[in-house]
């Protein structure tokens, strides 16, 4: 009688299995033993190299290595050529380039006056805030040298006009003019030096000036728009 079987019988194994199997191979043909050699199956190209003990390179122990061999360093290079990685450089802001040559006395687009003058004009006391207008309104974008010494020196200017502004301001209340005078001399040399080594075409860069001025070369747009 076979066993009832609930739902929570979860063995997978049929009790009956060995006896099902007996069964079935009851009044079979017993198994036939196999006599003789062993038959020889063919050989490959590979037997000689298997037979050859000098065929393949000998076993190194790591935990024993010989003496002639060098120990792996990372200071010592590679054999191969490492590949090269890609590194993808930024483009040069044509506004912050550093030019080391003299100006040229070639004209420049939309002003018509030479460029050593138009540099030199921008960093000039009292004129250069008007001068620097004058060239930040009609020179071509393609003149990246005049209009970044232009809107440089409008910053100076305009930094200048505020501070002595302030100075003044002071002197109102304490009745000495002794700081806006000082103030107002090393202007005027800050802006003669300027104008020297631009007219010599050194690198002349004010840090502090810098994001005010690319400001003005990027939002007062010139005439010319060659």
């Amino acid at each position: 009688m076979e066993t009832k079987k609930s739902k929570y019988d979860t063995n997978p194994l049929d009790p009956d299995v060995e006896r099902k199997a007996e069964e079935s191979w009851d009044g079979g043909a017993p198994t036939q033993q196999v006599r003789g050699a062993t038959r020889e199956v063919g050989r490959t190209p590979n037997e000689e190299a298997r037979q050859n003990v000098y065929s393949e390179a000998p076993t190194r122990r790591y935990d024993n290595p010989p003496l002639e061999a060098s120990y792996p360093s990372v200071f010592v290079p590679p054999t191969y050529a490492p590949p090269t990685q890609y590194q993808q450089q930024a483009a040069p802001n044509a506004f912050h380039s550093t030019v080391t040559n003299p100006p040229t006395s070639r004209p420049v687009i939309g002003l018509g006056i030479a460029e050593k003058w138009a540099v030199l004009l921008a960093y000039a006391p009292w004129v250069g805030i008007v001068a620097s207008l004058v060239e930040l309104f009609l020179a071509s974008r393609r003149e990246t040298r005049v209009r970044f010494h232009a809107s440089q020196a409008l910053a100076l200017h305009l930094a200048i006009l505020i501070i002595s502004t302030i100075f003044g301001i002071i002197s109102t209340f304490s009745g000495s003019d002794l700081g806006g005078l000082l103030f107002k001399t090393a202007s005027l040399i800050f802006l003669i030096i300027s104008m020297i080594r631009v007219w010599r075409g050194e690198p002349h860069r004010i840090a502090p000036l810098a994001e005010p001025a690319q400001w003005f070369n990027e939002h007062i747009e010139p005439r010319t728009q060659g």
